[in-house]
């Protein structure tokens, strides 16, 4: 395949600081799209990477045509990176993994067959067994879908992350969307494309830690929340309505007790009914802060993710350029840095 004729399959893989499992996963990987009766790219989006993730890609790409590495300036999040592949990505469907080898490339060809066989835009790849992944994992996981599906909708696919297929009908349609801050699990099954499914056991990482803390897990939780349902300013309205039915009932009693010649000694109940308003009001402030911070970024227009290399056009180059291309939430190019926002 020339360097420049599309593609029909594009891979795209986020990788963050991935040098451990790299080499395997460059091994895996290879044989089973050199044996796809397709051409294809590998679109590898180094997300900022601090080891030596970015060298090893660009000593991998000299002996394999097909890989594309493409570099952000700065760490920008998973959900970003797979943002920069879905921009750049040329080909007819576009497949996305992780690199810790917990979702088997080998599933590829299947997920293409079921693409073309089914005439459907997306295949998502459910984990049918989670064994691997810690108890805690597995209830946290449970606890987010379950969630997701009825804040959002039924059609969110239960265990199926961020490994799928999706047509080039699908990908033009994600690039169009104005917001910043995709969170795709969400994102591609709200856009109502036709879709099948996929299932695999889910493997234990290859090499290396999870890049996926706690507390960025929290965050995505909270994003594809508040991304997708204004369920938690009616959840502060709720409670912010049975706060106050509660102050009246307490006020009421309080009157009725004072007009029987009861008065209620010490300052318990008074702490108490102060408590818990203040409670409420300061969830309810919270919550409203986070939709307005939502506003606040939107507003501002500041890229989602700098493209500082990318192997495809940089020719000569090495992997760390001044910034060459910043995209916008929207998606709009700006191709000269002096000009970014």
């Amino acid at each position: 395949m020339g360097q420049h004729q599309k593609p029909v399959l594009s891979i795209v893989v986020p990788m963050y600081d991935e040098e451990a499992v790299l080499p395997i996963f460059v091994e895996r990987l290879r044989p089973v799209l050199d044996l796809l009766d397709v051409s294809y790219e590998l679109l590898v989006v180094d997300d900022g990477s601090r080891d030596r993730t970015a060298e090893m890609l660009s000593v991998a790409a000299a002996d394999w045509p097909q890989l594309r590495l493409i570099r952000l300036l700065r760490n920008s999040g998973h959900q970003a990176a797979l943002s920069a592949g879905f921009q750049r990505a040329r080909g007819e469907y576009l497949i996305s993994i992780d690199a810790d080898l917990q979702d088997p490339p080998e599933v590829i060809p299947e997920m293409l067959a079921k693409a073309r066989s089914a005439d459907v835009d997306v295949v998502y790849g459910v984990r049918s067994d989670r064994t691997s992944d810690s108890v805690g994992k597995r209830v946290t996981a449970r606890m987010y879908y379950r969630l997701m599906r009825r804040l959002v909708g039924r059609e969110i696919p239960h265990d199926a992350g961020d490994f799928r297929l999706v047509s080039r009908r699908v990908i033009d349609a994600v690039n169009a969307l104005p917001e910043g801050g995709r969170v795709f699990r969400l994102v591609i099954p709200w856009l109502g494309f036709p879709s099948a499914d996929v299932t695999y056991v889910r493997a234990e990482r290859a090499a290396g830690e999870t890049k996926y803390s706690l507390g960025k897990m929290l965050r995505l939780a909270f994003d594809s929340v508040t991304a997708f349902s204004a369920a938690p300013l009616r959840l502060a309205t709720w409670l912010g309505a049975l706060g106050g039915l509660g102050s009246l009932a307490i006020v009421i009693v309080a009157l009725g007790m004072k007009a029987a010649g009861h008065t209620v000694p010490g300052w318990t109940s008074t702490v108490l009914v102060v408590g818990v308003i203040g409670a409420v009001q300061l969830l309810c402030l919270g919550l409203l802060g986070e939709y307005v911070a939502r506003m606040f970024q939107a507003s501002q227009g500041r890229p989602s993710f700098l493209v500082g290399y990318d192997s495809l056009e940089d020719h000569g180059h090495t992997a760390y350029p001044e910034v060459t291309q910043v995209v916008t939430p929207g998606g709009a190019e700006i191709t000269d840095a002096e000009h970014a926002p």
